[in-house]
């Protein structure tokens, strides 16, 4: 019913030098990274696209749009897709998703730059350019994967953390600091728009088309939904649990964290972004690490970082100063750098490959609204606990997730 488990095949996993010998797949994550980087760039200019347009709009609420809007417009999609019978091409959604942020976001930025850009006109291009968003994700992934072998996994996987943490947390936000600090924020939106030409090049030219039917022998009626093949595998669906939960518990962190930073240890606005870059730039070093530990089972190693993450959070939230904090934050964004890279290796072990497109979409799904209900949460306990109290709890629910976590992976299938 599934495939090898990763930890058990004879042949030993590749590095990322040898993955990245076939030009294929170094041609898809080179266009991966660079539209990745684009993205990056929103995370600064989009609130401040936001508050010079949003009227009569409060402004939180105009920021809670335009930064949500990415996620939540394409969630609906993916549930289908993850849901249903029904496959999508991996080639045709990058291809697809790809020019639609070229074309959309390009006409919004030369609207910005024409001083006819207005706050719905905004909010309603970003909901059309992000509709496939996850789809498309899940598409580079088994795009990417699908051109190793089962050896080369992990490597692939924490290459696509390494572009994710590179280009969203560290590259991209730089880059889109510098854009609106010497050009304004009018640019900002072409430029987005532009850097998915990149992967729209490198889809058309790497990722080979569907030469299978994926429905199955008997068509869309013959194949199985996400939901009934995680079902039939209950270690799928734990290892799904086990995620979410993480990134559920995760939320009150980023909540408490500006308060604690501010108000508990005397920083501002300045010290607030150092502790994230701390973060980003340990997540990215402990990407680039993923392929260290392949000789490792992923079980193992996914509880490790749960636990590692809940120890650092603890650290961040009995801190004394911003020193102090900011290290916790780094060592975390070391410990948390190879847990994406590390459960997808362990799911696509659980599943066989014509299983893995409707898994992956409704997984993606799960994960990603997994984080605001965190932030949800978040606010009215760290509301009641304080910042350092939500921080702590935070990490008291993490630590205790490390048994339940052991005890679920490493349980016999039924």
């Amino acid at each position: 019913m599934t495939a090898a488990d990763p930890a058990t095949v004879d042949a030993p996993p590749r590095s990322y030098r040898e993955v990245l010998r076939d030009r294929r797949l170094a041609t898809l994550l080179s266009g991966d990274v660079v539209s990745k980087t684009g993205d990056g760039m929103t995370f600064v200019g989009l609130p401040l696209v936001a508050l010079e347009l949003h009227g009569t709009v409060p402004a939180a609420v105009a920021i809670a749009l335009v930064t949500g809007m990415p996620y939540i417009a394409p969630f609906g999609l993916s549930m289908f897709y993850g849901l249903s019978r029904r496959r999508f091409d991996p080639r045709l959604v990058i291809l697809a998703d790809s020019a639609l942020h070229v074309v959309l976001y390009v006409a919004l930025g030369a609207l910005a730059l024409t001083g006819r850009l207005t706050f719905w006109v905004l909010v309603a291009g970003l909901f059309l350019a992000s509709l496939l968003r996850l789809l498309s994700a899940s598409a580079r992934r088994l795009a990417a994967v699908g051109m190793v072998e089962e050896d080369g996994r992990l490597a692939v996987n924490g290459l696509i953390g390494t572009s994710d943490n590179l280009a969203l947390y560290v590259v991209g936000p730089a880059l889109g600091g510098v854009v609106v600090t010497v050009w304004g924020t009018d640019p900002l939106l072409l430029t987005v728009g532009l850097s998915y030409l990149a992967l729209l090049a490198a889809a058309a030219v790497a990722v080979p088309g569907k030469v299978t039917d994926h429905d199955g022998p008997g068509g869309a009626e013959a194949a199985t939904s996400g939901w009934a093949i995680m079902r039939r595998s209950g270690v799928v669906v734990r290892l799904a649990l086990v995620v979410f939960l993480f990134d559920l518990f995760y939320g009150p962190v980023e909540v408490a964290l500006p308060l604690l930073v501010t108000d508990e240890l005397g920083g501002d606005g300045g010290a607030y972004g150092a502790m994230w870059t701390s973060f980003g730039v340990g997540a990215l070093i402990g990407a680039l690490l993923t392929n260290q530990f392949r000789r490792l089972r992923p079980q193992l190693l996914l509880v490790a970082i749960i636990g590692g993450w809940g120890t650092c959070a603890a650290v961040v939230g009995i801190a004394p100063n911003l020193w102090v904090a900011g290290a916790g934050l780094a060592v975390g964004g070391v410990i948390y750098g190879p847990f994406l890279a590390v459960a997808y290796t362990l799911l696509q072990g659980l599943l066989k490959p014509d299983e893995q497109q409707p898994v992956f979409t409704l997984y993606g799904a799960m994960v990603t609204v997994a984080l605001p209900l965190g932030l949800a949460v978040g606010g009215p306990l760290v509301a009641t606990a304080g910042p350092r109290g939500g921080i702590l709890l935070s990490a008291l629910i993490t630590a205790l997730l490390v048994p339940a976590a052991l005890y679920w992976l490493r349980r016999p299938r039924t």
